[in-house]
């Protein structure tokens, strides 16, 4: 019966599975890690202290869901993006980018509004919340908003999904169906063998 059995098709099986329920245990661990991670962002947010705006890449998302304050100085113009307003209306976030004192620079969302008008503001000062931008980048929430717009919604660390424990199952589920896809298989491949002996 041993022999019978195809020994590269069942390792290769075997091997991919074994990736399978290894990448669920890793998506496992990551749920750990994220819901960690949100812990964080729900006890940064109740700080009163402010935090300097982290122009340093490497400090940034430590400072995620914190009050900062700038001083901007405005370069281009407003660049509206899709948004939402503090009561969930769909809009658009009013954006400029701004440049520091020290050099560094910051996206300033200034408020919400339900047009495209651009927004006309001279820059200053803009307190407001540290929120996750493009990428790998942050920008800052004005909070209160400025330019006459409406206040934009602030960022909210229960927005961010955590879909790995979905998607564990999923990964153990695909390991247990290809085991028995294979299993079947097998069966009926040495099922068609003892038929023709």
């Amino acid at each position: 019966m041993i022999r019978r059995i195809p020994i590269f098709s069942t390792l290769l099986v075997l091997a991919a599975v074994g990736v399978m329920i290894a990448l669920g245990f890793w998506q496992l661990d990551r749920r750990a890690q994220k819901e960690a991670l949100l812990a964080r962002y729900a006890a940064a947010q109740t700080l009163s202290a402010e935090l300097a705006w982290p122009s340093d890449p490497a400090r940034q998302e430590l400072a995620l869901f914190r009050r900062t304050t700038i001083d901007c100085q405005v370069e281009g113009k407003d660049a509206p993006l899709a948004g939402y307003d503090r009561q969930g209306a769909v809009g658009w976030a009013h954006s400029v980018s701004c440049l520091l004192p020290d050099g560094a620079r910051a996206e300033v969302v200034l408020g919400w509004s339900k047009d495209l008008a651009e927004r006309d503001w001279s820059g200053g000062k803009v307190q407001g919340v540290i929120a996750p931008g493009a990428g790998q980048s942050v920008r800052l929430i004005a909070d209160p908003p400025l330019a006459g717009l409406a206040q934009s919604a602030i960022p909210d660390p229960k927005t961010i999904p955590n879909n790995h424990w979905s998607y564990a199952i999923q990964w153990f589920l695909f390991a247990g169906v290809a085991v028995v896809i294979y299993a079947l298989a097998l069966r009926k491949r040495l099922a068609a063998r003892d038929g023709e002996g």
